[in-house]
């Protein structure tokens, strides 16, 4: 039996790796699954663990306010030494590219414990966009030993890097195969919710979401102005944003949209609540990286508000449209979307992020690395 330490720390990293532990969990006489969490984004991470049925096996507490980027790290790297000092690990996972995923990669090569990297291959080749995410990801694949890509254009990033091609394996985007756990009873759950909230789900909800480092500062303040003319011109459209706890982002958007009657500022969604919301909008706004990933399953126009993306299939297939914090590009690509039916503008592509399989790929895969 081998023993895998899974290290996470925010929500998109554990919707991403929770099909991989369910599906390794399966095989409980080839492995021993042991769970870690940072708690980079402690309420976040742990809200979306519970609705997968999951439960940390060690807690690090890792964040305190207004850290430097430096201070984050030093805490992880000094709390996951612990962590491997007292347990006996055979491999590690980690998933895309966070602080916690570079500490948790470092720790296991220091440790000279194989890392297992899920979505591995994404790149803007801009070290500022979006950071610190690209180099992090970029220092993982030097110590990787599998590198799951979650497509072709990903696989060919990392050759280009060198990377043995034998150590890359394309299975597609373990956030689809999250998509496929969510039961109809956990949507109407989910609609009960919204009820609840007196929050309108019909053909003109429009979601937006928008937290990203590179976008505090003068990107928020435009990007926030756009939604505000969108708010005011279509009135008849709910415009829904569940609000980041960063005080940068939480503070201006509270302050400058709250007042809105058609603008509903809600606190961090649960996992099911939010894919509630993208299989429903008509229109979605963001700069989120999971959210270009999974909003094509439901053929919702999603307008990125970033300037480089390294989710680039979506932008090639037609399925998102690159707009930055240009207030002007927001508008008017929006009022196309606004102004007509949700029926006429629905997209027709199909989601090139994966068919839902990738972590039965992923435990195979692994299976076959220690053989």
């Amino acid at each position: 039996m081998k023993n895998i330490l899974f290290i996470f720390g925010t929500r998109p990293e554990v919707i991403k790796l929770a099909p991989v532990i369910l599906e390794l969990k399966k095989y409980p006489d080839k492995y021993n699954v042991l769970i870690c969490n940072t708690e980079q984004q402690k309420e976040l991470s742990n809200q979306t663990l519970a609705y997968f049925n999951l439960k940390a096996d060690i807690n690090l507490d890792c964040m305190k306010p207004n850290q430097s980027l430096l201070e984050v790290q030093t805490r992880i790297l000094t709390a996951l030494n612990s962590v491997f000092a007292n347990n006996e690990i055979d491999a590690t996972i980690v998933q895309g590219d966070t602080m916690t995923v570079l500490c948790g990669a470092l720790a296991s090569f220091y440790n000279k414990i194989p890392v297992f990297h899920v979505e591995a291959g994404l790149r803007s080749y801009d070290i500022y966009e979006p950071f610190p995410e690209e180099i992090m990801r970029q220092m993982t694949s030097r110590v990787a030993q599998l590198h799951f890509a979650p497509t072709e254009e990903n696989r060919i990033a990392l050759l280009k890097e060198n990377i043995d091609d034998n150590k890359i394996h394309v299975v597609g985007n373990t956030v689809i195969d999250a998509l496929f756990c969510l039961s109809d009873e956990i949507m109407e759950k989910a609609a009960d919710f919204y009820k609840k909230q007196n929050i309108i789900i019909d053909d003109k909800l429009v979601l937006i979401t928008a937290h990203r480092r590179e976008n505090h500062g003068d990107r928020i303040d435009r990007i926030i102005e756009a939604i505000k003319y969108l708010v005011e011109k279509y009135t008849d459209h709910t415009f829904v944003i569940p609000v980041h706890p960063n005080p940068n982002v939480k503070n201006k958007i509270h302050e400058r949209l709250e007042d809105y009657n058609n603008v509903k500022l809600l606190s961090p969604l649960d996992y099911p609540y939010l894919v509630y919301l993208m299989k429903n909008a008509k229109l979605i706004l963001t700069d989120s990286g999971g959210i270009q990933e999974e909003a094509p399953s439901f053929g919702c126009p999603t307008f990125v508000m970033r300037y480089e993306t390294e989710r680039k299939e979506g932008i090639e297939a037609g399925v998102s449209v690159l707009v930055g914090a240009d207030y002007d590009k927001i508008v008017s690509l929006s009022e196309k979307i606004l102004s007509d039916t949700k029926e006429n503008t629905r997209l027709k592509a199909q989601n090139p992020y994966g068919d839902g399989t990738a972590a039965k790929q992923i435990e195979e895969i692994i299976s076959d690395f220690f053989l």
